[in-house]
């Protein structure tokens, strides 16, 4: 790389994973840009390759400038030039928090912003006409996010399925008295079981064979005939079916299933009050004719009759189809709780798909005494309806097994996604900061006390 010429900006751009070593240079005109920063030669400006991390360069943006003030004068004073380090995925990130019992979960949108937001809406709608209320809200259903319910349909049997073939070709272990499971030949080493005696044990998992149940965890939530009615009420607990929250979700958004009814509405309510509706008259419409599905529904293949893959390119190809699988139902799933408003408990795990939540009083929480056991409901996140269970990452199957002291060199991924790494599938970028690929995990403890 020659040194830029006079009166020029430069501009590196680096990608996430090796920002030195796969850089690029693009000159700009000097009026480009803000960040100065000076140099003697082409010796002095490659002397930035000598960084050995730049892992303290990240911020939330992805987007670096690094400034210094002007040098004194020489014979080889160049002009000043711009240097930016843009990163769409971090080189590593932190792992996620984990929430104490005692605590309530954060809103995803701040009180203060949603307070903020409510009002300039009041002040735009002042002295304008009312306008009509758009699906869902009127009742109808979004006709353009039918075929997206049923693909996050399909692709939860699909996902399901493929786990059920992959989990007798990759060892999986729970453990017994608590809810941690592991990917890999053995289980970790980690002491970090809350479960039952788990101080008699000093901390250390007893590790059984892991299911899908396991590995996804099951959010069922009630099954709501119409969308709009009234709320459940608490002696009505019983009395209403449950079904995994994605699928009643998917229902809600249009997916015909013939074991759970829901009502569909082929003309908007009519509004009498902020929270009172009523019906419009469909009597001149002529009989709903039952339609076919749109796109043929899948279903679950008994554990009987799972095939293991036979080879190592069929199981590549499995896991390969199972990864896809998982990103199209939590890429479909996010866009349908978009338009169709999912409720999460701020205490516990309880998710109500709806416009409001249930009154049941079955909130077990901390503290759930003063609440005389009624949910703290609040708007639902994608890991409230698919909750990413997070795993330790191997980085070498058949390599040693994880150390207790190396612990903080290690990574985590999302359970399915660490089954099918380990399984022959590349790993998608967007998981690469948590596993930590880039970082080298030493051979001793020796050797880990010399690390600075």
């Amino acid at each position: 790389m020659s040194a830029a010429p006079s009166s020029m900006r430069c501009w590196v751009d680096f990608n996430s994973k090796n920002y030195l070593s796969h850089g690029k240079l693009v000159c700009l005109p000097p009026r480009m840009g803000s960040s100065m920063l000076s140099y003697h030669s082409r010796a002095d400006f490659l002397k930035l390759n000598s960084l050995t991390s730049l892992s303290s360069f990240q911020h939330r943006n992805g987007k670096l400038k690094l400034q210094s003030k002007p040098m004194a004068p020489s014979r080889k004073l160049h002009q000043p030039c711009a240097l930016v380090i843009r990163c769409d995925h971090p080189q590593n990130a932190d792992l996620p928090r984990y929430y104490s019992k005692k605590e309530k979960k954060p809103f995803p949108v701040p009180i203060v912003e949603l307070r903020r937001a409510a009002r300039e809406r009041f002040k735009k709608s002042r002295g304008q006409p009312k306008k009509p209320v758009p699906p869902p809200k009127n009742g109808l259903i979004v006709k353009s996010l039918v075929p997206l319910a049923y693909d996050v349909f399909n692709e939860r049997i699909t996902l399901i399925n493929n786990l059920k073939k992959l989990l007798k070709v990759v060892k999986v272990h729970a453990c017994r008295y608590c809810n941690e499971i592991h990917v890999g030949p053995i289980g970790h080493p980690f002491k970090s079981c809350r479960g039952h005696r788990a101080s008699s044990r000093k901390g250390l998992h007893e590790w059984t064979y892991a299911t899908v149940e396991d590995v996804l965890v099951p959010v069922d939530s009630y099954h709501l005939y119409d969308r709009l009615g009234k709320r459940i009420r608490h002696d009505e607990r019983f009395s209403i079916p449950r079904l995994p929250a994605v699928v009643e979700l998917c229902i809600q958004a249009g997916v015909e299933v013939p074991e759970f009814p829901t009502k569909r509405r082929r003309k908007p309510i009519i509004r009498i009050g902020k929270s009172e509706f009523v019906d419009a008259d469909e009597s001149e419409l002529p009989d709903p004719v039952p339609e076919p599905p749109l796109k043929p529904i899948l279903t679950e293949i008994p554990d009987t009759e799972i095939v293991a893959p036979r080879d190592q390119e069929e199981k590549i190809q499995l896991a390969e189809e199972t990864l896809e699988a998982w990103e199209q139902m939590r890429r479909g799933a996010k866009k349908l709780m978009r338009m169709y408003p999912v409720r999460v408990c701020g205490y516990c795990p309880e998710v109500h798909v709806g416009p409001s939540g249930h009154k049941a009083q079955n909130c077990g929480a901390h503290k759930h005494q003063q609440r005389n056991g009624q949910h703290g409901w609040q708007s639902a996140v994608l890991d409230d309806l698919i909750p990413p269970r997070y795993v330790w990452h191997v980085p070498d199957v058949n390599g040693p097994p994880l150390q207790r002291e190396l612990r903080s060199f290690y990574g985590q991924a999302p359970a399915v996604v660490e089954i099918c790494v380990q399984a022959g599938a590349d790993v998608p970028d967007q998981y690469k900061p948590t596993m930590r690929l880039d970082i080298g995990i030493p051979t001793s403890l020796r050797e880990a006390e010399m690390v600075v």
